[in-house]
């Protein structure tokens, strides 16, 4: 097989951000996946999203399991840490690396047969605990390293490449992260990039679990008529709650008005914004109407994507075992091992 590298020329003009990258430099190697391949979109999106957070791509740790998806941190941020875990084991081993150092920041790469069937134990933990990640499933509804079985988020009544119709109910991970206590739920489309780029740049930033259910068309074995996870049918039957941006906090700039009215608020860089007051719409902040909505709209076969839920005062798992603000793996054995009389002084008060 023949490997092409990137050249790692850039030219001079192009444009950097804040912290001095290129777009191009939050790259990676060269996708081997198939051509038109909605995975290869989601990395384009997490390397744009990346580069506009002005993120140093050495504070970003990298992990995956096993599957077309899980190779895709192969082809975005080439200079952050990296970990290729066994199939489905992905969120225990970056739980286990973000106890040990909580300087970076985590992101979880991970697909539908990863996280929905043998990893289900670990993703439904992942979530329920607080894990500080963004967890981005990429969910084509097939396994296509096996040759395009249905895997476990494949709809009932879905036809496979070869006519065969599938009678399994599927594993919903947006209503399971809902359920289990995700603090940052949202569903996109790998065609979306104008949806996705900010919900990622959201998942990111979050200071508690983030979960994005991405749905990622299988060129090679589920993009036919028949199937619910093609381009086509996503793009027909797709009902957004929300249009998403993402904004730096930089000092709060305030408007009031009233309803129906209009005004014009300058922005910081410059630019006038005219602000016409609507009536209050779809509230990502309500748990419980968010799964409600999700369902009704699925139950009228549309496919709801946008930032779902969100916990704008959400914890980690830091926060909830109370663990030391400097790195773990930062402390020295005098922290670690404090001695006989501290070990004393804590069994005393667990009796």
């Amino acid at each position: 097989m023949t490997y092409i590298a990137k050249p790692r020329l850039h030219h001079p003009t192009l444009q950097t951000n804040k912290v001095g990258y290129t777009r191009r430099d939050y790259e990676g190697k060269i996708s081997t996946l198939c051509a038109g391949c909605g995975h290869d979109s989601i990395s384009a999106a997490i390397i744009q999203a990346c580069w506009e957070l002005d993120i140093e791509p050495h504070r970003v740790a990298k992990l995956s399991g096993i599957g077309c998806s899980s190779k895709t941190p192969d082809y975005f941020l080439g200079a952050s840490h990296g970990f290729n875990t066994v199939h489905g084991r992905m969120p225990s081993v970056l739980t286990g690396a973000n106890l040990a150092n909580r300087a970076l920041l985590y992101l979880g790469v991970s697909g539908d047969g990863d996280s929905a069937s043998i990893g289900l134990g670990q993703f439904a933990h992942a979530m329920r605990r607080g894990v500080r990640m963004a967890y981005i499933v990429e969910n084509n509804g097939v396994y296509g390293l096996t040759k395009g079985q249905f895997s476990a988020t494949a709809d009932a009544g879905s036809k496979s490449k070869k006519g065969v119709i599938n009678s399994d109910s599927p594993v919903d991970l947006v209503g399971m992260a809902l359920q289990l206590g995700a603090t940052y739920v949202a569903r996109s489309f790998s065609g979306a990039k104008e949806q996705l780029v900010p919900l990622i740049k959201g998942a990111i930033s979050h200071g508690g679990a983030a979960f994005i259910d991405v749905i990622s068309p299988c060129v090679a074995f589920n993009n036919h008529p028949g199937s619910t996870k093609s381009y086509d049918y996503v793009r027909e039957h797709n009902e957004a709650v929300n249009r998403i941006d993402f904004i730096t906090p930089r000092a709060e700039i305030t408007a009031d008005s009233a309803p129906g009215e209009v005004v014009e608020v300058r922005q910081h860089d410059g630019t006038l914004l005219r602000l016409r007051s609507l009536h209050s719409g779809y509230d990502p902040t309500d748990r419980n109407a968010a799964f409600n909505h999700m369902h009704a709209h699925q139950a009228r076969g549309e496919v709801l994507t946008g930032l779902l839920y969100v916990d704008p005062l959400a914890t980690d798992l830091h926060t909830a075992m109370n663990t030391s603000a400097r790195p773990l793996n930062a402390l020295e054995a005098r922290d670690l091992c404090p001695g006989a009389s501290a070990l004393d002084k804590l069994n005393a008060s667990l009796r």
